[in-house]
């Protein structure tokens, strides 16, 4: 372990892909390491690292444990002090940096967990799951809806180059495709950003490192750990 903070990145199709994205776009150094999921997010080491037994968790530099989102996005905000993916604190460009990461993160987000509820309940029936299907894709299409008419004429949500607000974006918006939610082209702005986000370098290495096939990136990212050492490293910070 290093003094290097550690982002945790879940797959298959983890949301925290949009953060390895967002941590390559700022350029400092920091590692990463995989986690499966479906199996080792589910052991009871796991869940001491974070007992609600999502991804991402990240361990700063500190060892300081920070789980959530919106959170280590925040996190990563404070640090942009180049701002290269967000604004000054206290503009308007910094207001709607953090509206559309709040939408992104709490409705665009949530609209599919009916969807993955369907996928993952085990004792669930198939009417049960078909009753969930049918609500998640009428979510997730409202959502889509709202934010087809958030998105104005610029290249990426907040103008001309990517933010924090499009790497949150580009790690959800694919479950789309995978669930087949909607259909993309009904939904020309979102189809296009997302065309644009996913041809970057940078989240063309987050979906390398995710699928843990050899990828370049930036040279931000120094190493993989094993999600072993952090586990082990974290409980004894933990119990100190």
């Amino acid at each position: 372990m290093t003094s290097e903070p550690i982002l945790t990145s879940g797959f298959p199709l983890g949301s925290s892909a949009g953060l390895v994205t967002a941590f390559e776009w700022l350029g400092k150094p920091y590692r990463l390491t995989r986690v499966d999921m479906l199996g080792e997010m589910r052991t009871d080491a796991y869940k001491r690292l974070n007992g609600r037994v999502e991804t991402p968790v990240l361990i700063t530099g500190e060892g300081r444990v920070l789980t959530e989102t919106m959170a280590i996005a925040l996190w990563l905000e404070a640090r942009d002090l180049e701002r290269r993916i967000t604004f000054e604190p206290g503009t308007p460009e910094a207001d709607r940096l953090h509206q559309y990461v709040a939408f992104l993160n709490t409705g665009f987000t949530g609209a599919f967990t009916p969807l993955w509820v369907a996928l993952e309940a085990e004792e669930a029936t198939e009417e049960e799951r078909e009753t969930l299907r049918k609500f998640g894709r009428d979510f997730v299409a409202k959502r889509h809806e709202q934010l087809e008419a958030m998105i104005g004429d610029s290249n990426y949500l907040l103008g001309d180059k990517p933010t924090l607000a499009d790497a949150v974006f580009a790690g959800v918006a694919r479950w789309v495709d995978f669930h087949k939610a909607v259909d993309p082209q009904d939904y020309p702005r979102i189809l296009a950003l997302r065309q644009r986000i996913e041809a970057e370098p940078a989240f063309r290495f987050a979906v390398a490192v995710e699928d843990g096939k050899p990828a370049i990136g930036s040279g931000a990212m120094k190493g993989l750990v094993p999600l072993a050492d952090v586990l082990r490293e974290t409980s004894a910070a933990l119990a100190a």
